[in-house]
């Protein structure tokens, strides 16, 4: 035993040395520090028995004598034994079916997938065709099954379609994960652990939100806008009353709907026991602002912002001369979200409620019992619709979740639509609309007009375009690709005032440097000309204000989008938003299929109120009858309690299908980061800011570049574009006139 007695040996769940002394976890204890949190996270669902068990049947493996020699082995507590990893996880699988026959996959499932997540149903059926090892026999503990299953299918009975059980089982394993990982770094590393204090509750954010809105509804002049948002905070007031459900709040640009959707969801969640508010939206630009706004209401230390452009790291000077532990505190909420606000991406919410990986799920079961605001929810992506309003409709009607979607241009969800494909898409059963339509928000809150140059005009080329913007001196131009915006770009007269290029043939930084350059030129006297050709990025989440906008053809959602950035601050009685064609075909698929939609409402030769909730609703329905799929990774056939495909769903789940390569281009500090990556060896913290200094290239552009030795590979795949000549100061990455179409809007 290498040293070791076999009762040296038993009953270890893990093992750590502190300064020479070593101190066990005993598989006892740990399994019964499991079970508490297990039971404690789930108990509000009815399912506190099942979670209880599943959290005490967890790690019964572990008592293999191989694993026992493997774990002493790997800590240094036997230093000349070797051993190999054995499994664990399958045993208390095992355990689970013998006590719950066959309910048992409900906590099945998450015993075999907590450390590599959760399996197919194949998979997991030829391992549950195995056997207890002798040295695991253990007395199986006295359980109530009738108890515990009656809650289940009480909870079973509140979901919309019989298949949505496995929402259930994805429940269980995020608690049986988070759950495993605490209890074990509250061993392995108690410092650690104390960082995960508690945070202000929910009725102190409250608080704090009323003051403030007080604060600036005393300083703020009494105009008619500022009217209009007292009037819409007060609905949102209004509705936080309501039973739980699943709520729009439909607000044109410049309504308030940030703080507007706040108060509602601070006020719903003090009513109803609500544990924490999380915002989900689908662009960066938009966190960064929102999470910005927020931190200076609660506090930073209240909101967590979550999303692939943070970097958590406590490195900073002033973090580490002021002892900060905030960095610290944020990077252990960003794993499991027990914070009372987190601010995150569509991504990062959806694709986690649809992984298998632990790590990814870890946050789901903190998720229940919240209130979710979905802004701009119109940009939900169409082929994965289905699957999207099923969670939305199984978090609210099981696990206590009420949802507020908000957006100027709220699609129709609360209807069935047959497209053009096999599928029906089967939508939300109920929808509340916190503004009544009466209130007519969007005549009241009209600063611009759409106006639609006539589509039988086919001779609009990248020139003519060029020609129409040059007639103005404070002017934005948004096309739909990266190549488009180039060559208008390239025809103006960039010796006249300030003309200035946005696309994502820059990188992250370069594009925020221009932005603000924008509304620096905006918002000083006397500027002169201020010409703007830009894809879709800046149409939401930044704060412009032009008095003139041509938009080329696009779904309505992005036209009325593009319409609030002209004449914003109501400085002009009215501003025009021109939307144009170029004489060319749009790239196939989603910008196609919105711009048709669309173009079938202008040809109808009615006379449109184009930013009406009527108008907006017609064009979804015409828009989702065009569509093909609204399932495409077909989540929901994959999902049945017939047979789930944990694994396959989460390879297929992903909502952005990037097949480009990112290269870091040497852009401001860039180069610095570089040298000193390459000097001072890997830096995680260095490293996340070169996100920020990276284009995304399709591979075969990506090849080009490499054969034509313009890339040098610092890390294994990560790429920097040394040759500076190829990236234009003005226009971003220079791919020799073979340019990356922006197909999906990110």
């Amino acid at each position: 035993m290498c040293n070791r007695t076999r009762k040296e040996l038993h009953d270890i769940a893990h093992i750590r040395n502190d300064n020479g002394i070593w101190k066990i976890q005993t598989i006892t204890k740990h399994s019964a520090g499991v079970a508490e949190l297990t039971e404690k996270f789930l108990k509000d669902f009815g399912l506190g028995e099942l979670a209880k068990l599943m959290g005490l049947l967890h790690d019964v493996g572990k008592n293999q004598e191989a694993f026992q020699r493997y774990i002493a082995a790997e800590s240094g507590y036997t230093p000349n034994c070797k051993s190999e990893r054995v499994p664990h996880a399958y045993i208390g699988g095992l355990y689970a079916q013998k006590i719950l026959g066959d309910a048992s996959f409900i906590i099945a499932y998450p015993i075999l997938g907590h450390h590599r997540g959760l399996y197919n149903c194949d998979d997991y059926q030829n391992i549950m065709k195995s056997c207890i090892p002798p040295e695991c026999d253990i007395a199986l503990p006295h359980f109530d099954l009738e108890a515990a299953i009656a809650p289940l299918r009480n909870l079973c009975k509140c979901f919309k379609r019989s298949d949505d059980i496995h929402y259930l089982i994805r429940m269980m394993f995020s608690s049986l994960v988070d759950a495993d990982w605490l209890d074990t770094e509250a061993f392995m590393q108690p410092c650690v652990s104390t960082l995960r204090q508690r945070n202000d509750n929910i009725a102190i954010l409250l608080e704090r939100l009323e003051k403030h809105l007080l604060l600036i509804g005393a300083n703020a002049p009494k105009t008619s806008v500022n009217n209009i948002r007292d009037e819409i905070q007060k609905l949102c007031a209004k509705a936080a009353e309501e039973s739980p459900a699943i709520f729009s709040l439909t607000v044109p640009t410049g309504g308030g709907k940030t703080l507007s959707s706040m108060l509602f969801a601070l006020r719903h969640a003090v009513k109803y026991g609500k544990k924490r508010i999380i915002i989900a939206i689908p662009y960066n630009s938009i966190i960064a602002q929102t999470a910005s706004v927020l931190k200076g209401i609660f506090g930073a230390e209240n909101v967590l912002e979550h999303h692939s452009n943070v970097d958590f790291s406590a490195s900073d000077e002033d973090n580490v001369r002021n002892n900060d532990p905030l960095p610290d505190k944020l990077r252990l909420a960003s794993e499991n979200w027990d914070y009372p606000i987190v601010v995150t991406t569509n991504v990062q919410l959806f694709e986690s409620l649809y992984s298998n990986k632990p790590g990814r799920c870890r946050k789901l079961h903190n998720i229940c019992n919240s209130v979710l605001i979905l802004d701009e929810v119109q940009t939900l992506p169409i082929t994965f619709l289905q699957p999207i309003v099923n969670v939305l409709s199984a978090l609210h009607t099981a696990f206590g979740v009420s949802v507020l979607m908000t957006t100027a241009s709220m699609p129709a969800l609360a209807r069935n639509y047959r497209g053009t494909g096999r599928q029906e898409f089967r939508g939300l059963d109920t929808v509340h609309e916190i503004i009544p339509a009466d209130m007519q928000l969007h005549k009241r809150l009209a600063r611009t007009e759409l106006k639609f140059i006539d589509t039988r005009i086919n001779s609009n080329n990248y020139d003519s375009i060029a020609r129409c913007i040059s007639r103005h001196s404070k002017v934005l131009c948004i096309v739909n690709t990266r190549n488009d915006a180039l060559e208008i770009f390239k025809r103006l007269n960039n010796d006249e005032g300030h003309c200035i290029h946005l696309s994502r043939l820059m990188c992250s930084r370069h594009i925020q440097d221009n932005i603000s350059l924008i509304k620096q030129l905006l918002n000083t006297k006397g500027t002169g000309i201020v010409r703007v050709v830009s894809t879709q990025l800046i149409e939401a989440g930044v704060d412009i204000d032009f008095p003139i906008i041509y938009r080329q053809i696009a779904g309505l959602d992005s036209l009325i989008q593009a319409a609030g950035r002209c004449n914003r601050e109501g400085k002009q009685k009215v501003g025009y938003t021109y939307v144009f064609h170029l004489n060319k075909e749009l790239p196939r698929g989603f910008i196609s299929d919105t711009a048709n939609a669309t173009e079938s409402l202008v040809s109808d030769k009615i006379t449109y109120d184009w930013f009406s909730p009527e108008t907006i609703r017609k064009y979804f329905e015409r828009l989702y009858s065009r569509c093909g799929e609204f399932d495409e990774p077909n989540v929901s056939g994959l999902c049945k309690s017939s047979g789930f495909y944990f694994e396959t769903v989460s390879n297929k789940f992903t909502l952005i299908k990037d097949d480009s390569v990112q290269v870091i281009v040497p852009y401001k500090e860039s180069s610095y980061i570089i040298e000193n990556l390459k000097h001072n060896g890997w830096n995680n913290s260095l490293f996340r800011k070169l996100g920020q200094y990276s284009v995304g290239v399709l591979k075969n552009q990506f090849k080009e570049l490499y054969a034509a030795g313009m890339l040098e590979e610092l890390y294994d795949g990560i790429f920097y574009l040394s040759d500076s000549s190829q990236y234009n100061l003005q226009t971003g990455l220079n791919l020799q006139n073979n340019y990356l179409e922006e197909i999906f809007i990110k």
